[in-house]
């Protein structure tokens, strides 16, 4: 029997679903995330005091019944913690999403193809020699300017008769990420002993100094990627099928590719220089959302986002719980889980959808 015309594809009715039960997920987790802590503060309160942050006037920011240190807690220091782990995880995610499509490869992510290593030389050269020796630039913006460097080599390395070859950019992207993270090991070593630690906690991933200032850089980014992405949805679809089908469709795939490489060493720069190396988020993320909801990035690309997000978030959650009070690096805890699920998704049927078993 044939589907009705007007009726939602069943893939685009299980997006619609999904990106909604995503969005109340986050929420939810922005609240009990709140609430934990040293601090005693439940639930509600820890919505109360974000709500009377963002809504002047609420009564119980004034009766008393919320202490000065429950609202510093909250507001001051969980709050932008966990929007910067969703932020993270929704920025790496989509940028995995994008680094897919562009080698047409579901193993592609920003690690593999050496850009979150750029972005890491940009931040450690910061942390080892201060920001004198790389001309006064901050973390944020050295880590930003190495992931494009990163970029930049991979697109020169990876041309062959004017164009970009998907196997080259991977193949350089692995060179080029060896080669950056021994330039970071070298600097690591040849530190002072005070730095060491600072330079592997941050290689590891860690939104723990999290600050209110510290969300702007990421949320730039993540806007100018999901708006490029989403202008680019169909253009997106038309790469999967290879170069000559795309052209056949009017799609510049050279010139797509390097526009895509950009946004992503955009996305991958400003998260890394505020969160550090955080691992398998980009190449995890993707493929749920496309074993979940299909390959058409119209459907895809909101879930990624919002899956990134959710996962971060739940991830960090761990990391201040589940060996308190020491705290779990991110990119240890997310390789410990992602790595299982990672295993045991290629194993289902549906991987198929991801880019598995063919």
């Amino acid at each position: 029997m044939r589907r009705a015309p007007n009726r939602p594809h069943p893939l685009a009715r299980r997006a619609a679903l999904l990106t909604t039960t995503l969005a109340v997920v986050a929420l939810l987790l922005v609240v009990v995330s709140g609430a934990v802590g040293s601090v005693a503060v439940t639930p509600l309160q820890a919505a109360q005091i974000v709500v009377g942050h963002l809504v002047p006037g609420m009564p119980w920011m004034s009766d008393g019944s919320l202490t000065p240190l429950q609202d510093q807690a909250v507001w001051q220091f969980r709050l932008p913690r966990v929007l910067l782990a969703g932020l993270a995880g929704a920025g790496l995610a989509l940028a995995g999403a994008l680094m897919q499509v562009t080698v047409r490869n579901p193993l592609a992510e920003p690690y593999i193809l050496g850009v979150s290593s750029g972005a890491s030389v940009g931040a450690v050269l910061v942390i080892v020699l201060g920001s004198a020796a790389v001309g006064g630039l901050s973390l944020n913006v050295a880590a930003f300017i190495g992931a494009l460097v990163a970029c930049g080599c991979v697109a020169a390395l990876a041309r062959k008769d004017g164009a970009l070859s998907p196997t080259r950019m991977i193949l350089s992207g692995v060179a080029l990420g060896s080669l950056f993270s021994a330039i970071t090991s070298y600097l690591t070593i040849s530190t002072d002993a005070q730095n060491v630690v600072s330079v592997l906690f941050f290689l590891l991933g860690s939104v723990s100094a999290a600050t209110m200032t510290s969300l702007v850089g990421p949320t730039i980014a993540l806007v100018v990627g999901c708006v490029v992405a989403g202008g680019l949805a169909r253009s997106l679809n038309a790469l999967l099928t290879g170069d000559e089908s795309a052209a056949s469709l009017g799609v510049d795939a050279t010139r797509l590719r390097g526009v895509l490489l950009v946004v992503a060493s955009l996305l991958t720069g400003a998260v890394v220089s505020v969160a550090g190396g955080i691992g398998f988020v980009g190449l995890v993320v993707p493929h749920v959302a496309r074993i979940a909801v299909g390959s058409d990035h119209r459907r895809t690309l909101p879930v990624t986002v919002l899956g990134g997000a959710v996962f971060l978030m739940a991830a960090d959650l761990l990391a201040r719980t589940v060996a308190a009070p020491t705290e779990i690096p991110l990119g240890i805890l997310t390789a410990f889980v992602g790595a299982p699920f990672f295993l045991w998704l290629m194993r289902r049927a549906g991987s198929e959808r991801a880019g598995f078993g063919r």
